[in-house]
């Protein structure tokens, strides 16, 4: 026995019914329940209400469900089924006489709009009745009147098991084989009043029909892919879920999950009656099987769901320590007024309860338990009872949750990673749901946080490029290169999601491709703004996110703070943030530890060295800095290094500018400027207070020679400087020596001078472009030294590339927790 139910977008048209109609053949089904046309219902219910009101407009909506069941009969053929068309004919005048009545007196009572609403269903399963007869299948129609026995609430009616039972076996138990075909939603009382079952009836007629029956299975056809792990207009990554236990549909029913209501599944649980969803417009989707057993995913959740509005109302006082029955009050006052408690979380001091409700009912509950707790609240052992309102509850929901340790760790971590904040928490004994109530806005935000941390199965870092110089390009030529053998040995996808230069950017969530971004960025229309970059990943609910910023720019800088309170976390290869006031370099600090983001910098100094790094190391394991002394820029170390008695000063300098180891301007790198902030850097990383204008710079070059001027006169004046630095290096080489430009911190002072170091100093030898630090440690008395390249685009996109993946292999430490 199979039995079928198919809802109103499965019938919503003669495509529809021949839909239906076909797939009733091929799965072989029993007994079908039928809902109305789509939107049948509704228009019945605003023709009544229409009519009530003594608006003549009812007419014309009658006449357009009168219209469309007509249609439908014309574009089956079937308008030569004369039996269909008289009892069709029937029902529609009928249905035109109960307007009417509704009309004259001006009254649309419970009972007579579950009449109104029940036409709906007639109709939709005479009509497939008839079409399968007229296709050779043997059908018979079996009104729900004969079958579905309720109580005498209308709007909401409860079925009578016992009755309901009986007739049920009676009439769809028959030898023929014929299909079934049974109105869904609708029943009777015992003195023959027509009642409908409330939200989501023609499932639970199909689930009650299925337990009396002891069914296969009940299959519901809908147009959706089953229970799916998230809501899918809420969360873009959300999957169909192929196994569910009864419990768990029924938890993720409860708190939202819409595919089926908690009442439609209760009657098959009890009977053990598995249940099937299915999609009526894609049958190669195999569906959701909800039934005793589960199948668990990788994780032990199983899926996160919501109510998107609630409100929480808060009783609490020092007056409640220890009495009893002050729970028992609340609920008792509750249900007297037909007001259901979706939530109820208490506090272990037992000095307050909280209850969220719907928010038509809050003032009422509010009211009637002021005056349930008046005698409390006048000796202040109860205080004000509280509301807090524009509120949601998200729920993780998963039969493997039980005993399973770190579930609660894990929600929050996953909401302090994007700063939702928990107003309240509840779980059950059964440890099969945690509903978590949070604020309305927060709800997209929390929902896709929490499936990326219970359910992503490939697990993305999503990053963002700023620049697009000579770092930027070798960067994204990097991430190019290893995205690939990153995913395949760490399990991570590096994906670019926004380039952007000091004019446009490029965005895309699902990834940017890297063989012609060049191409898109030129042709983008968007304009460059992080302010509107923030505002498209915060509508994506994108998270995981890794801003890497290899501009110059004091603009970008100065948005550090913004991207950071937004949970995203920072790679710098632009120094200018770090080297603002001291002030702000402590702001950096804090904001990334208040936001749990990570702010890496190792290119601030060094390039590719991993100089800041081993500061870090020895600060946190306790050492105490002496002393340092630094080269910390290439373009230095190249010119003294090709410093000889022969060789020009300017025209080292020229030749270091057409290699491209200096800025355009030389003169940027001859200030010592950058070399200044670098060493200014180094001192904050040990701890140590210092501002840019505490560090004393020996100059380079003559007042003369760097006056502002052209270029062109700044490369005339610059060979002037050519005889004092060969006699330099004269001088040095007599005593066995060679000069180096050194940044040095010593005794709470900082200075970059020119100095002599002898074959015995760690500076004596070094080559190229070397970078190269010396530090003296209570621990280092002979120094820690720390050489290698520290200039050019390649090893400094490689330094960058190497924060990314500490940040990409810190987050697959979480991920794994």
């Amino acid at each position: 026995m199979k039995v079928m139910k198919f809802g109103g977008t499965s019938l919503s048209d003669a495509d529809g019914i021949q839909r239906v109609a076909q797939i009733i053949m091929e799965e072989k089904g029993d007994v079908i329940i039928c809902s109305a046309f789509s939107g049948i219902t509704n228009d019945l219910i605003n023709s009544g209400e229409r009519a009530a009101n003594g608006d003549q407009s009812y007419k014309k909506l009658y006449n357009n469900i009168v219209q469309r069941h007509q249609r439908t009969i014309e574009r089956l053929s079937l308008d030569h089924d004369y039996e269909l068309i008289i009892q069709i004919d029937e029902i529609h005048k009928e249905l035109e006489k109960m307007l009417e009545g509704v009309f004259l007196i001006r009254e649309f009572s419970r009972r007579t709009r579950d009449l109104v609403m029940s036409f709906g269903e007639k109709v939709s399963s005479r009509l497939l009745t008839s079409y399968l007869k007229a296709n050779h299948k043997q059908a018979e129609f079996c009104d729900s009147y004969h079958l579905i026995y309720t109580d005498g609430v209308f709007g909401n009616a409860r079925i009578n098991p016992e009755r309901s039972s009986k007739k049920i076996m009676e009439v769809l138990t028959s030898e023929d084989k014929s299909v079934k075909i049974v109105p869904g939603f609708t029943g009777r009382t015992e003195n023959g009043v027509i009642t409908t079952l409330g939200r989501g009836g023609s499932d639970l007629t199909a689930t009650f029909i299925g337990s009396v029956l002891r069914a296969e299975e009940v299959q519901i056809w809908t147009d959706v892919y089953g229970f799916m792990s998230a809501d899918p207009n809420k969360v873009k990554d959300a999957f169909s879920l192929d196994v569910l236990s009864y419990d768990e549909a029924l938890e993720l029913s409860y708190f939202g999950a819409k595919v089926l209501l908690p009442h439609s599944i209760r009657p098959a649980k009890e009977k053990g009656v598995p249940i099937v969803i299915k999609n009526t417009f894609d049958q190669t989707f195999k569906g959701t099987r909800v039934s005793k057993a589960t199948v668990p995913l990788k994780d032990f959740a199983k899926g996160i769901t919501s109510i998107d509005s609630v409100s929480l109302i808060n009783i609490k006082g020092t007056g409640m320590i220890g009495v009893r029955g002050i729970s028992a009050r609340i609920f008792r006052t509750l249900a007297e007024n037909d007001i259901n408690a979706i939530l109820i979380s208490q506090a272990s001091s037992e000095q307050s309860v909280c209850v969220a409700v719907q928010p038509d009912v809050t003032l009422t509950a509010c009211n009637s338990l002021r005056k349930e707790f008046q005698l409390e609240m006048m000796t202040k052992r109860i205080d004000e009872i509280e509301v807090d309102t524009n509120l949601s509850i998200v729920a993780v929901v998963g039969d493997k949750m039980r005993n399973t340790p770190g579930v609660a760790g894990r929600i929050f971590n996953a909401f302090g990673e994007k700063g939702v904040n928990v107003v309240a928490i509840a779980q059950g004994a059964s440890e099969l749901n945690i509903s978590i109530v949070i604020s309305n806005e927060d709800e997209e935000r929390a929902l896709n946080s929490l499936h990326n941390a219970f359910f992503t199965k490939r697990r993305v870092l999503n990053l963002i490029v700023a620049g697009k110089g000579l770092i930027g390009t070798e960067l994204i030529k990097q991430l190019k290169k290893t995205k690939k053998t990153f995913l395949e040995e760490k399990g991570v996808e590096l994906r670019v999601i926004s380039i952007l230069d000091s004019k446009k950017m490029l965005v895309d969530p699902q990834g940017i491709s890297l063989n012609d971004w060049k191409e898109q960025l030129i042709h983008s229309d968007l304009t460059s703004d992080t302010r509107k970059l923030l505002s498209m990943l915060n509508e994506s609910n994108i998270i995981n996110t890794v801003f890497i910023d290899c501009t110059a720019s004091e603009k970008i800088a100065d948005s550090y703070i913004s991207l950071m309170q937004n949970r995203i976390s920072l790679v710098a290869a632009n120094k200018i943030a770090n080297t603002k006031p001291m002030s702000m370099y402590e702001e950096l600090k804090k904001t990334a530890n208040q936001y749990k983001v990570h702010f890496l910098y190792e290119t601030n100094a060094g390039a590719g060295l991993p100089i800041i790094d081993t500061i870090r190391n020895l600060k946190d394991t306790g050492d105490k800095i002496q002393k340092f002394e630094a080269i910390l820029s290439g373009t230095i170390s190249y010119l003294f290094n090709q410093l000889t008695e022969s060789g020009k000063f300017s025209d080292i300098v020229k030749k270091a500018r057409d290699l491209g180891y200096t800025e355009p301007d030389p003169r940027v790198d001859l200030s010592g400027i950058d070399f200044a902030r670098k060493i200014l850097l180094l001192v904050r990383e040990f701890g140590i207070d210092m501002e840019f204008e505490d560090i004393r710079i020996e100059p380079l070059l003559s007042p003369y020679t760097s006056e502002d001027v052209s270029l062109q006169e700044f490369y005339q004046r610059l060979v002037g400087e050519d005889e004092r630095y060969s006699q330099l290096v004269q001088k040095a080489k007599e005593k066995g020596c060679v000069i180096r430009w050194i940044g040095k911190y010593e005794n709470g002072r900082a200075s970059i001078k020119l100095e002599w170091v002898s074959n015995e100093h760690p500076f004596f030898t070094l080559n190229g472009t070397d970078n190269i630090i010396a530090i003296y440690t209570n621990r280092y008395t002979n120094p820690l030294v720390i050489k290698g390249a520290g200039a050019g685009a390649e090893v400094t996109a490689g330094g960058v590339m190497s924060d990314v993946f500490r940040i990409a292999n810190a987050m697959n430490k979480r991920w794994d927790y």
